[in-house]
C-alpha cells in the first residue's frame, strides 16, 4: 500500500511543478508553442522507445482502441496549449486552481453521460471547491492585472479538456499496457501541435543554438513520461478513490513550487482556499473508497 501511495505522490508532484517549469521558459523567450511541442514530441519518442525495448506488440491504427487513444490525444494537446496559455497571463499559482476544476467538472461529465449522479456528499464537495477556488484565486487580495480574464478563460477550458480526457481514458482502450496506450495517445498530441504550431525551431536554428532542446527533456519527463508511469504502477495498489486525494497533492505541489522559483506572493486567503480545495477532493472520495 505504502509503495503504491508513494508512486501516486510522487507522479502528483510530477504534475504539480510542470506550470513552473513552462513559466521559467517564457521568462527565456521561448514560446508558447515550441514548448508544447518540446514537451509532446520528446515525450512521444521516450514512449515509443520504452515501448518497442520492452518487446511487447505494437498495435497500429486498425485496432478500435489504438485509434480512441489516439484521437483521445487531441484533449491532451488541447489541455498543454490552453493551460500553458493561461500560465502565460495569470500567476503558475491560480493556473492550476483552474486546471483543478476538473474535479467537479469530470463529476458533472459522468452523471450527464453515464448517469452517475453524485451523492449528497459529492455535491458538498463540488459548492466547497468553488469556494476554495475564490479564495486560493486571489479574487479577494489580487491586483485586476494579476487576474487578467484571458488567463481565467484559458484556464478554465484547459479543465474541461482534461475533464473529457479523465471521463472517456479511464473507460477506453483497457485493452493497451499503460505504455503502449500513453504513447498513441501523445502520438496524437504531438501531431495535433505540431499542425497548430509547427516546429519552425528546427530549421531556424532556435533548437540547437538557443539552447530550446534542453527545455524538452524536463517537460517531457515531468509531464509525459513519469506521471503515467506512476499512476500506472501507484493506481492498482491504492484504488482509485485513495489515488485521487493522493494525486491532488498536485495543487500544493505547484503552489510552492511557483513560491520558491518564480517568487509569487501566496497569501493567507489563498493557502486557506487551497485547504478547501484539499478538504472537497478528500470528502467527494469518502463515500467511494469506503
Amino acid at each position: 500500500m505504502w509503495k503504491g501511495i508513494l508512486l501516486v505522490l510522487a507522479g502528483a508532484c510530477s504534475f504539480g511543478i510542470l506550470s513552473t517549469i513552462v513559466k521559467s521558459g517564457y521568462h527565456e523567450g521561448y514560446t508558447l508553442g515550441e514548448l508544447c511541442s518540446l514537451q509532446a514530441g520528446f515525450g512521444m519518442i521516450t514512449l515509443w522507445i520504452i515501448q518497442l525495448l520492452s518487446r511487447r506488440p505494437v498495435l497500429g491504427l486498425k485496432n478500435p482502441d489504438v485509434r480512441t487513444c489516439f484521437l483521445l490525444g487531441s484533449s491532451t494537446g488541447l489541455v498543454s496549449i490552453t493551460y500553458y496559455q493561461s500560465v502565460q497571463y495569470i500567476p503558475a499559482s491560480i493556473a492550476i486552481v483552474l486546471l483543478m476544476q476538473f474535479t467537479w467538472l469530470s463529476m458533472l461529465a459522468e452523471w450527464i453521460i453515464y448517469k452517475k449522479r453524485p451523492g449528497s456528499l459529492q455535491w458538498i464537495a463540488v459548492v466547497l471547491i468553488l469556494a476554495g477556488t475564490m479564495l486560493a484565486g486571489g479574487i479577494f487580495n489580487e491586483a485586476p492585472a494579476a487576474l487578467n480574464w484571458k488567463g481565467i478563460a484559458f484556464g478554465f477550458i484547459a479543465a474541461l479538456c482534461y475533464t473529457i480526457f479523465i471521463v472517456v481514458s479511464g473507460r477506453a482502450a483497457t485493452s493497451l499496457s499503460p505504455v503502449l496506450k500513453s504513447a498513441w495517445i501523445i502520438t496524437g498530441a504531438f501531431i495535433l501541435i505540431t499542425l497548430l504550431f509547427p516546429p519552425t525551431y528546427l530549421i531556424n536554428g532556435r533548437f540547437i543554438g538557443s539552447g530550446l532542446w534542453i527545455w524538452g527533456i524536463p517537460l517531457a519527463l515531468f509531464g509525459t513520461v513519469l506521471p503515467p508511469f506512476l499512476f500506472s504502477k501507484g493506481m492498482p495498489q491504492t484504488g482509485v478513490a485513495l489515488g485521487a486525494i493522493i494525486s491532488a497533492a498536485e495543487l500544493p505541489v505547484a503552489m510552492l513550487a511557483a513560491t520558491i522559483f518564480l517568487h509569487e506572493q501566496v497569501s493567507g486567503l489563498q493557502i486557506a482556499g487551497v485547504v478547501i480545495i484539499l478538504s472537497a477532493i478528500v470528502l467527494a472520495n469518502a463515500k467511494r473508497r469506503k
